[in-house]
């Protein structure tokens, strides 16, 4: 047992070398599941009882390792609270994923109990993707660790995720790893030669023909001419300090300084990052137009004729009667209610305000998932930075509209991870995508650079550019290759400016969206069920054998 420990070590710490950001190792992820797959099959052929837990256990320990090693930066963001509670609560993200993947190995060995290696190798893709999918939907979301993102250092190799989203990357390790496997397992035996060579020419092709088109794509993409000139302002205020002293007044008067220092006249977009109007009070979206922060900026844009200021926002709402499942009773008596939103404004030169509130919201520290189960974690919680509480969203994604006619994808933090749902803003008329976020509170980590590469996926997936403005970095534009064109330093108060292309042209993923892991999801319920009938059979044979 301890030689298929070492083995799931080993698979933990290939796809953590692998994974972004560390660049020039994707590679391993093509191999990165071989020795797990090796331990599994040394445990389904030995004499061990309780294979299926015994299989759960070792793939669940190289899953962790990888996760706790690829996204260790979650801890320095609740570091502060005291590493007594810190160090549990930040096991929730570190085990709650490996805990599906291990499940996902698990059917994979009750799957090979009722049919051949093959159909059981098959099927592991799909329970895989099956659990991505649920990661990436249910109130625990996290689909930071999704196989696909893998390669967001690699954005040459993958030019096709405009025709799949990452979820076909997730297809292309595990094929890659299955066929690896299947050479491994077939080296060892002596004869056999034509189907040794036959998986490994497999092994080859499938590595090497996506990268191939992706190359021919990569090289032979050109964007269509449609400039638009953009600013992205990072002011770098310290979080805390955001929060807890710097009034928004002075915060704009900082944001407008750096937009002005840089801006032209036909500047059209001043690019904000998240919050960067923050009032203790929350802004109030009825009484927006008479408050000083909406003057502050109709003055800034009087020189900009075109311009507009796409900006984050505290904000909040009032209502006279409970409108809405998050609404809270804003007086003892029940008269009056209220929705705090962690939202994105679009001011322009006019009265016109649009307003967007963040719908894809952080576990915990946004929303409290399932209900008051956990509400006894919520002053735990809010330590973990951003628009901490019970935060309201909506339920589709938005567009922001120039008056010139520009539409632009508004996307805050969390929400730039989900790539159906930038995807569904794009088909409603977004020419690019503006990504405003505040990615302090992971300090000068990678899981800064982490969110940053993110991002080029989205560029490839709708081939759209991306402006992102980051409080203290990394701020960025990005190209519809998902080549990073400009990209600040961390910590750096700054500002950048980009002509970029807009873009109308929709691409197969911007129109059919997450397709592959819905379908994937399907074949894997199938796959249970195929589990379960195959299961009975095998009892009623042995109790007839048995009789």
């Amino acid at each position: 047992m301890k030689k298929n420990i070492l083995l799931s070590v080993l698979s933990g710490l290939l796809l953590w070398i692998a994974w972004p950001p560390t660049p020039y190792t994707s590679f391993f992820l093509f191999i990165g599941f071989v020795p797990v797959l090796i331990a599994i099959e040394n445990i389904i052929n030995s004499n061990f009882t309780k294979k299926g837990k015994k299989i759960f256990w070792a793939s669940f320990l190289g899953f962790f390792i990888w996760n706790t090693l690829s996204i260790y930066w979650v801890y320095n963001s609740i570091k502060t609270i005291g590493a007594v509670i810190a160090v549990p609560i930040s096991l929730i993200p570190y085990s709650l994923g490996p805990l599906l993947m291990a499940s996902a190995c698990w059917l994979y060995y009750r799957l090979r109990r009722v049919t051949k290696q093959e159909i059981g190798l098959i099927g592991l893709i799909f329970f895989w993707i099956a659990y991505e999918y649920l990661h990436q939907t249910w109130e625990l979301n996290f689909p930071w660790m999704t196989l696909g993102n893998g390669f967001a250092v690699s954005q040459k190799w993958i030019q096709w995720y405009e025709y799949t989203g990452v979820y076909g990357g997730t297809i292309w390790i595990w094929l890659a790893n299955i066929l690896s496997f299947l050479v491994y397992q077939i080296l060892k035996q002596s004869d056999r030669i034509k189907k040794k060579t036959t998986l490994i020419l497999a092994f080859g092709l499938v590595i090497s023909l996506p990268i191939a088109w992706s190359l021919y794509r990569y090289n032979n993409y050109h964007e269509q001419t449609n400039p638009s000139n953009i600013v992205v302002a990072q002011p770098n205020i310290d979080p805390y300090e955001k929060i807890e002293s710097i009034p928004a007044t002075q915060q704009i008067t900082i944001l407008t300084h750096l937009s002005d220092s840089i801006a032209q006249k036909n500047t059209e977009f001043f690019i904000w990052p998240e919050t960067a109007i923050y009032d203790p009070r929350g802004l109030n979206e009825d009484l927006v137009r008479s408050s000083p922060y909406f003057e502050q900026i109709q003055h800034f844009l009087h020189k900009y004729g075109n311009g507009n200021v796409l900006t984050g926002s505290e904000d909040i709402k009032f209502y006279n009667s409970r409108k809405t499942a998050t609404a809270t009773p804003f007086d003892p008596q029940g008269n009056e209610f209220y929705d705090e939103f962690n939202a994105a404004l679009n001011i322009e030169n006019s009265p016109e305000v649009q307003f967007y509130h963040k719908s894809k919201l952080v576990p915990g520290v946004e929303s409290l998932p399932f209900g008051n189960t956990l509400s006894f974690l919520k002053p735990v919680f809010e330590h973990l930075g951003g628009a901490t509480g019970s935060v309201a969203g909506q339920e589709e994604p938005g567009v922001f509209y120039s008056q010139s006619g520009i539409g632009v994808t508004p996307a805050i933090c969390y929400e730039s991870i989900y790539g159906e749902w930038i995807a569904q803003s794009v088909h409603k008329g977004a020419q690019f995508i503006a990504i405003i976020t505040n990615d302090g509170w992971w300090e000068n980590t990678s899981g800064k650079d982490q969110h940053l590469d993110y991002a080029k996926l989205r560029a490839i997936e709708t081939r759209r550019w991306v402006c992102r403005s980051a409080n203290t970095g990394i701020s960025a534009f990005i190209n519809q290759r998902g080549d990073v064109v400009q990209q600040t330093k961390w910590w750096t108060r700054t500002a950048i400016k980009q002509d970029i292309n807009l873009n109308s042209d929709l691409t197969f993923y911007t129109l059919y969206g997450d397709y592959i892991p819905k379908t994937g999801s399907m074949i894997a319920i199938a796959g249970i069920i195929w589990i379960l009938v195959g299961t009975v059979k095998d009892r009623r044979k042995k109790r007839a054998l048995s009789i």
